[in-house]
């Protein structure tokens, strides 16, 4: 039998409800996932409010705790085009801004001549920042290439030819100090090298004076995590461009180390940072070097010595103490040199 008129309307009156019910759901969904991202992108913020306080505050932290520059400096910032001196280059104008002394910042890039590097995207950036620059031209890279034998590190070459081009370049601008942008991973990397590898007890200074005694070397990201200037460069979108030298070398035993140390900070949160305040902290009498303390006069006192060795028992590791944990002050007595509430930029 045919189907009466009333009959065939009321599965299309149902069909009509259902439709509109979805097109509801749709709705509200939507205005949910419009509200988390909503959320997401308040949360990203905040986040990246934080990271800036915390970068830049450590950063001013380092530079006032060792003196890196003061009043009236030429501070020659070496730009590669890596994370960290985009990061170095980018937290020292913004510091600049607010800082108690006045300083001047002249970018400086060694082009290497490396096959394929981009020419155009340091200096279209540097414009963009309205830093002075100036970008140094210098075949290394076939230098490099032709006499260290395929396989070998080219580390140590590729630094020793860089490093005499920066402090002429240096002299040449009449720069007063020179940033480079290492920072507290790269520091404890080479401390754990020498160690490993060398047989010697040292790092990365934060402040030195150069190997031809002309010019004042600075760290200002001394202090700062490598996560932490990955994330800012993520944030800021710098330009990235990678070394085909360093980068080509993936079983650089500073490769394995620097593996070895994100595994322990993965395991073992702020063992990194405890190594680096180690550095600050030294007890030459309970080490074995002989030229920083006396072992061949030493005589009992027969006064006891609060700070003074158990001989007989293990000495216990004991967990830093809550001012201890706090962010690193090596030197917490002098000011800092950009207030915290006023270090984002």
């Amino acid at each position: 039998m045919f189907s009466s008129h009333d009959d065939a309307a009321m599965p299309m009156a149902a069909q009509t409800a259902q439709t509109a019910q979805t097109e509801q759901t749709e709705q509200t969904e939507q205005g949910a996932q419009g509200a988390q991202g909503a959320q997401g992108a308040r949360r990203a913020g905040f986040e990246a409010n934080k990271l800036s306080k915390r970068l830049h505050r450590q950063v001013g932290q380092a530079i006032t705790d060792f003196h890196m520059i003061g009043e009236g400096d030429k501070v020659m910032v070496c730009v590669s085009g890596g994370k960290d001196s985009y990061a170095l280059l980018d937290i020292l104008i913004n510091l600049r801004e607010r800082a108690p002394v006045r300083f001047d910042l002249v970018a400086v890039n060694l082009d290497q001549k490396q096959p394929g590097f981009p020419e155009h995207v340091l200096p279209e950036y540097l414009k963009s920042r309205g830093v002075p620059f100036h970008i140094e031209a210098q075949d290394t890279y076939s230098i490099v290439k032709r006499l260290v034998p395929e396989g070998q590190t080219m580390c140590s070459l590729c630094s020793r030819l860089r490093r005499g081009i920066l402090y002429r370049v240096a002299g040449e601008l009449g720069a007063t100090r020179i940033a480079l942008g290492h920072h507290r991973d790269d520091m404890v990397v080479t401390l754990l090298m020498n160690m490993f590898f060398g047989g010697r007890m040292k790092g990365m200074p934060p402040k030195l004076v150069s190997d031809d005694g002309r010019h004042v070397v600075i760290r200002p990201l001394a202090y700062v995590a490598e996560t932490d200037l990955e994330r800012w460069a993520g944030h800021r979108r710098f330009p990235i461009i990678p070394c085909s030298l360093c980068g080509s070398q993936a079983n650089l035993q500073r490769v394995l180390v620097k593996k070895m140390l994100r595994e322990w900070e993965r395991q073992y949160p702020g063992r990194s940072d405890n190594m680096l305040r180690a550095m600050a902290h030294l007890v030459p009498s309970h080490l074995m070097d002989r030229n920083l303390h006396p072992f061949a006069t030493l005589q009992p006192s027969g006064v006891p010595d609060a700070g003074g060795d158990i001989a007989f028992d293990e000495e216990p590791c004991v967990a830093p103490s809550a001012e201890a944990a706090r962010p690193i002050s090596l030197n917490p007595t002098l000011p800092r040199l950009v207030p915290l509430e006023e270090s984002a930029p």
